[in-house]
């Protein structure tokens, strides 16, 4: 089966959107910043780091220090897919991350974006 076209893509690229999206909903960059160190694990320079490097989803994903516990808890539907039936284990990582940028645009508490 070959591979999706948003593996290969740059996280770096995609990044801006999630803070653009973000701050159009009056929340921030550093809110963003805080759900995907929740998720992945990264801390703040280790997520600086992916961006410079501009390393692909594939890469950013792998090379995640540890995907957080509660990613089961991540549930809803992104792209019209819901997230919690994705088979593929890298798309299923990329849609959390997707599902939960929505809902801090969303305006969602912060404790519930991260499952707390």
């Amino acid at each position: 089966m070959p591979k999706h076209n948003i593996f290969k893509m740059p996280f770096s690229s995609i990044y801006p959107h999630y803070v653009k999206k973000a701050e159009r909903k009056e929340r921030t960059q550093a809110e963003v910043d805080q759900i995907i160190t929740w998720l992945t694990g990264y801390d703040q320079s280790g997520l600086q780091q992916q961006i410079t490097q501009q390393n692909d989803f594939e890469t950013f994903f792998a090379q995640a220090p540890a995907m957080h516990p509660n990613t089961a808890q991540i549930t809803g539907v992104v792209c019209g897919v819901r997230v919690e039936e994705i088979e593929d284990p890298l798309m299923q990582q990329i849609r959390w991350l997707d599902k939960l940028v929505d809902e801090l645009a969303q305006g969602k508490a912060m404790e519930k974006i991260l499952r707390q």
